[in-house]
């Protein structure tokens, strides 16, 4: 049941940052969802292995080289959902980032207070 929420909170901050940003555009709330669920599979499974892969370059940037990687797999999320587009590396870092502090925010609403 968490897991479905995190997705929809998700999913609505994709929503809320392609009417921000002016270089990413969602054509429904279906492929926000669709969205969500694929940056959740890709963060699982595909940036591990870009972390690995690039550790010198993170370690040397002192984890800067992180935000690329996310940018990445947004770019790469792009590619294969019709409904979502990012226009250029920019704006993929801004939508990363940003993602990151709505998701952030979205989803400490959620936490249990452990008492």
């Amino acid at each position: 049941m968490r897991f479905i929420l995190k997705i929809l909170l998700s999913a609505i901050a994709v929503i809320v940052l392609s009417k921000i940003l002016p270089g990413v555009t969602v054509n429904s709330m279906i492929s926000a969802v669709i969205v969500a669920l694929v940056l959740s599979f890709l963060n699982a499974f595909l940036k591990p292995i870009l972390v690995i892969f690039t550790l010198p370059a993170t370690i040397v940037t002192l984890g800067l080289f992180l935000i690329i990687i996310n940018a990445a797999i947004i770019l790469f999320a792009d590619y294969f959902i019709s409904g979502f587009n990012v226009n250029g590396w920019l704006s993929a870092i801004i939508f990363s980032i940003l993602l990151s502090v709505f998701q952030s925010i979205l989803h400490s609403l959620l936490k249990d207070d452990k008492k």
